[in-house]
């Protein structure tokens, strides 16, 4: 269906009706909490309060890279903010990340807790924190954070562009679905070209930049997002392919993949975590939940 109704803005924008679709309920034009609710906090010196979209999983999969690379140090509490009923909106939630989105991450390792919100920066920190996956070198640390910086800055076309018009808006518009599948396919593009002369993302080497594209593209070009890979004809993308492949078949972005995940096979969530065996001890009542 294609909507082609003339929209004309008014004098003055206000906010009286919702704007549909399946966010719709969570969505609102002002910051702040709704509800009080303290954040919950477990035994390890990170927690992590997040759900597993491509943004939680970009911090989670690091989490579990920095664990497998042997830094103990990483261990972490991953709890389940399910944005669905408006967790994000909690009094503790706000002050920890007063815009309320997913992830966020309270460091209480030092003398005072630190909280880091935008998975970016929480890559970043943790990056520096335990002196991996970000390169110290000049030139390829510089590659790394543009590459980075070129995945938040293009995925809001994806998610909040292309996704919204194309998956979940409430009436399918030509123009705003042409526009952004426009764009996805040059940011595929653009990863495609990349990919051609270099083994990962940012070079030689596995660094946050590819943490933090993966989760996004790595699941468009297997089509597993917005029911979209036929549209965007993501198997002409070999290059992104083969990234996509070798990323997903590394064990802990396995693992982190699972960690917060609600949706899909209930083999492969684990709605929290909170120590390493959590992911062999998952329970029938685990698997039952998830269904």
């Amino acid at each position: 269906m294609t909507d082609n109704s003339e929209y004309v803005p008014p004098k003055i924008w206000t906010w009286d009706k919702e704007s549909g679709g399946r966010f719709a309920n969570i969505n609102r034009p002002v910051a702040g909490p709704t509800h009080d609710k303290d954040l919950p906090i477990g035994k390890h010196p990170l927690q992590l309060y997040s759900l597993g979209t491509p943004n939680g999983v970009k911090v989670t999969v690091m989490l579990e890279e920095l664990l497998a690379a042997g830094h103990s140090g990483a261990e972490y509490d991953a709890w389940l903010i399910n944005i669905g009923e408006g967790d994000q909106f909690s009094s503790g939630y706000v002050a920890a990340n007063p815009n309320s989105k997913i992830p966020v991450l309270v460091d209480r390792s030092g003398a005072e807790p630190i909280r880091v919100f935008e998975s970016g920066a929480i890559l970043i920190h943790l990056a520096e924190k335990f002196g991996a996956f970000l390169p110290t070198e000049t030139a390829k640390r510089a590659e790394v954070l543009s590459w980075l910086m070129w995945q938040m800055g293009s995925t809001p076309f994806l998610g909040g562009g292309f996704g919204h018009f194309y998956a979940y808006a409430p009436t399918k518009q030509e123009y705003p679905i042409n526009r952004y599948a426009m764009e996805v396919k040059r940011q595929l593009d653009v990863l495609d070209r990349r990919l051609a002369e270099s083994e990962y993302i940012a070079g030689a080497d596995y660094t946050i930049a590819d943490m933090a594209i993966w989760p996004w593209y790595g699941a468009l070009a297997k089509g597993l997002v917005y029911d979209a890979g036929e549209f965007l004809q993501v198997d002409d993308y070999r290059n992104v392919q083969r990234w996509t492949d070798r990323i997903a078949a590394r064990p802990a972005v396995k693992r982190g993949r699972m960690v917060n995940r609600v949706t899909g096979d209930p083999a492969s969530q684990l709605h929290e975590r909170h120590d390493a065996s959590d992911f062999d001890l998952r329970t029938q009542d685990k698997l039952q939940d998830a269904e």
